[in-house]
């Protein structure tokens, strides 16, 4: 049962469409499911939607493509998003055997294939990149953040080094609800946004730069030194991580 079918059931009940007792039983045969799917090399969280408001991503990194069918094909029949990360085109067309309907997403690395197209968000998630190099990492978070169910804005390629170029959009950057901003190099970027805004900015670091970047950790201990208010740090070219945040952080009641 997904949260939308579980909210639904409550609403009938409240309209008197459905009895206590038919609700009951329906709800009792859930909770007798065993809450995973156990595939001896995996055990796929089928509740997980319920708790959490989202299903179970699968890490596409050191999984072979059976293994990700198997998992994406049980994800698939439980009626849910189906969202993998880190993966290629070999992976793609081995999910297309089950799924022809899903989308490799190039640039980001991922496929998506999702049930329900029309955001539920309450704003718009915006994902800003300090330069094109690290467009990849957003655009995990970005197409993430997408089949999360978010409206998303993409604001790429206004780094530090020509600080006009971001304080030219703080106008389009106040309309959003959080604010995701991907930098490698110095990570300079995140402390910036945040200067200018009033929402939740989240910051990636990427794993972009020259030697003394130490594959983003430069970056990394840059946003986590930050002195401006409101931002939050993930792992070094997490932009799923970034992009499961906003997403929450959007879908907060307005009251």
């Amino acid at each position: 049962m997904t949260p939308q079918e579980l909210k639904a059931l409550l609403q009938d009940v409240s309209k008197g469409k459905v009895n206590t007792d038919n609700a009951y039983t329906c709800l009792l045969n859930v909770l007798r499911e065993a809450p995973y799917k156990d595939l001896e090399f995996a055990r796929i969280d089928q509740h997980r939607s319920i708790r959490q408001g989202f299903p179970e991503v699968i890490f596409g990194l050191g999984k072979t493509p059976e293994q990700i069918v198997a998992i994406a094909e049980k994800i698939i029949d439980a009626g849910q998003e189906l969202l993998i990360t880190r993966v290629n085109e070999a992976t793609y067309k081995a999910v297309c055997t089950i799924a022809p309907n899903a989308m490799f997403h190039r640039e980001a690395n991922l496929i998506s294939l999702s049930i329900s197209n029309k955001p539920s968000g309450h704003g718009t998630v915006m994902v800003v990149t300090a330069g094109t190099s690290d467009v990849s990492v957003a655009e995990e978070a970005a197409v993430s953040a997408e089949v999360m169910g978010n409206r998303v804005d993409r604001l790429y390629d206004v780094g530090v080094a020509g600080l006009h170029r971001i304080l030219a959009e703080t106008k389009r950057l106040s309309t959003a609800k959080v604010i995701i901003v991907v930098a490698g190099m110095e990570g300079a970027l995140p402390s910036v946004v945040a200067g200018l805004v009033d929402v939740p900015v989240i910051a990636v670091p990427t794993s972009v730069g020259y030697g003394a970047s130490f594959g983003g950790v430069t970056a990394l201990l840059s946003m986590l030194n930050s002195c401006a208010m409101g931002v939050s740090v993930v792992n070094i070219d997490n932009g799923f991580g970034a992009a499961s945040i906003a997403s929450l952080i959007n879908h907060l009641d307005k009251t």
